[in-house]
């Protein structure tokens, strides 16, 4: 079974006793907290749909507002479903291998114990997201609000807390927004993950060097790669450059509308933007290697690059003209086109701006 590759139980175990607990809060402060961000989570996907007129015909639901555990069992559930194709690959190829039973008993616990001390540092970071990868049977996705990371980001950045409340349910709102009105873009989605999958060279001689590849760039002078570039096949690199697309338009997409809506329903949106940039290039030496073996800065150039894509398109032919972007897989930006808006302008809208021409 591909389960057997991966103690679930232990990774379970294992975050929620390595995550720290979260801010001291009162029972009532916590009810409050909780009923505020129900609230602004509606109010925040009001405004997105008003804004990107994406998805206007369906009312907006309440978010799954949660506490670190609750983040952490989320998303080992999130995974349990999407890597087990995977799973189910390795599984194989252990259990048809010499030492596969010990593989699969021993090797599931080594790597249920590594997954749930990854989850525990991002459970105590998270602010937010919304859950893609559900089973069929949970419904279209879940929008989950991480309570006490965000009431400890806003006492760390010193901001107002009701701003910063509905400025993250704006990021977060949009990113349900964008997967309820485009029917489409979960199968697509999984689509590409299965691609990845499919690519994935199980070489343990092959894996070796390119782990090693990883240490050395880890100590070269040019801050390194991932784990996620440092282990990928050539295949594999042509399906991520789809998928890293795919993600930068997606997070740039919600950074837009973040400084698209907040100067009119967030007050102290510029302080809250300045001080959350710091945060985000902050951070130790060791934090630092993790974010990067995590993929974490990634997620954080995915941000950047695909924010100046949605701003240069938006700008240059309007958020109508953008929303074409969301007809089909056929007129998703490729990575090329990301870092290059006039060539998706050019492509799809037929626009030859004055840097193109």
């Amino acid at each position: 079974m591909a389960t057997e590759f991966v103690d679930w139980d232990l990774a379970l175990t294992t975050a929620r006793r390595l995550v720290p607990p979260g801010p001291r809060v009162t029972s009532a402060d916590a009810t409050a907290i909780v009923t505020e961000l129900h609230e602004l989570a509606v109010e925040a996907e009001t405004h997105v749909r008003s804004y990107t007129g994406l998805a206007a015909d369906r009312a907006p639901g309440p978010p799954a507002v949660v506490d670190r555990p609750g983040w952490i069992a989320n998303n080992i559930e999130g995974f349990r479903y999407v890597l087990s194709p995977l799973l189910t690959k390795l599984s194989d190829k252990r259990g048809a291998s010499t030492g596969g039973w010990f593989m699969n008993n021993v090797g599931s616990r080594v790597t249920g114990a590594e997954l749930g001390a990854v989850l525990a540092y991002l459970g105590s970071r998270v602010l937010g997201q919304y859950e893609v990868f559900l089973p069929p049977e949970a419904g279209e996705g879940r929008l989950s609000l991480v309570a006490p990371n965000i009431l400890a980001t806003e006492r760390a950045l010193d901001v107002n807390a009701r701003d910063f409340r509905l400025w993250v349910c704006l990021h977060e709102s949009t990113h349900r927004t964008q997967f309820v009105a485009v029917p489409w873009m979960r199968d697509h989605l999984m689509t590409e993950v299965s691609a990845l999958v499919d690519t994935t060279d199980l070489d343990p001689a092959a894996m070796m060097q390119r782990m090693r590849g990883l240490a050395g760039s880890l100590r070269g002078s040019n801050g390194g790669l991932s784990l996620i570039e440092a282990i990928q096949t050539p295949e594999q690199r042509l399906v991520l450059d789809r998928i890293t697309a795919l993600m930068s338009l997606l997070e740039g997409h919600a950074e837009h509308v973040m400084d698209a809506v907040g100067p009119e329903v967030v007050p102290s949106v510029a302080t809250i933007r300045k001080r959350f940039n710091q945060r985000r290039a902050g951070g130790n030496v060791v934090h630092k290697v993790l974010r990067r073996l995590l993929g974490i800065d990634l997620k954080l150039k995915q941000y950047a690059d695909g924010s100046r894509f949605v701003n240069a398109v938006v700008s240059e032919a309007g958020q109508d003209a953008f929303n074409r972007v969301w007809e089909g897989p056929e007129t998703l930006p490729t990575r090329a086109e990301i870092a290059d808006p006039d060539q998706w302008m050019a492509r799809v809208l037929g626009l030859r701006t004055a840097a193109s021409a």
